[in-house]
């Protein structure tokens, strides 16, 4: 276990080759897990590791290969760092308008991994012209309640009205 999280490999497969120093599929399924466990707690802090935890009470299949696939082989790769993964996830999240508490999550994950405020907004405000007004507008309400959040459990209670320009 991993704060809570299940780490029991379900590859289907059976034993160790035997053989020295060569890496077992088993081995190798729970290096990725682990690397995936790394790379999300860096991206998204304990919350998401609730989040999978939560999801593995339920279905832990899902929520080995949530952890396996988007973190321990996407995000992990040395290409973007985690703020531009962050940058594009937010933007394709938006202009997809059908993933608001995915879109809460990465919005929360990119304030977490260093992107500012403005910089979120400006990704958000950017799909207006690819997506649409409309999942601009949805993808500013759900900054709006993330950052909202964010402040209150920093206690700055109405600083980010003052900064998203008033009330609603």
């Amino acid at each position: 276990m991993h704060d809570g999280v299940k780490t029991t490999v379900r590859t289907g497969r059976t034993g160790r080759t035997g053989q020295t120093g060569q890496t077992t599929q088993a081995d190798a399924a729970e290096a990725r897990y682990q690397r995936g466990l790394r790379v999300l707690s860096q991206v998204d802090g304990t919350a998401g590791e609730q989040v999978v935890a939560k999801l593995a009470e339920f279905v832990p299949d899902f929520a080995r290969l949530l952890v396996e696939f988007p973190f321990g082989d996407v995000y992990a790769r040395p290409q973007l760092g985690l703020r531009e993964r962050e940058i594009a996830t937010i933007a394709a999240l938006t202009a997809m308008g059908t993933a608001r508490p995915q879109l809460e999550v990465h919005i929360a994950a990119g304030l977490h991994v260093g992107l500012t405020r403005e910089e979120i907004l400006e990704v958000i405000m950017q799909m207006a012209v690819y997506a649409g007004f409309p999942a601009a507008l949805n993808g500013i309400a759900a900054a709006r309640e993330v950052f909202g959040r964010h402040d209150a459990a920093r206690g700055e209670g109405g600083a980010s009205e003052a900064r998203q320009g008033g009330g609603r």
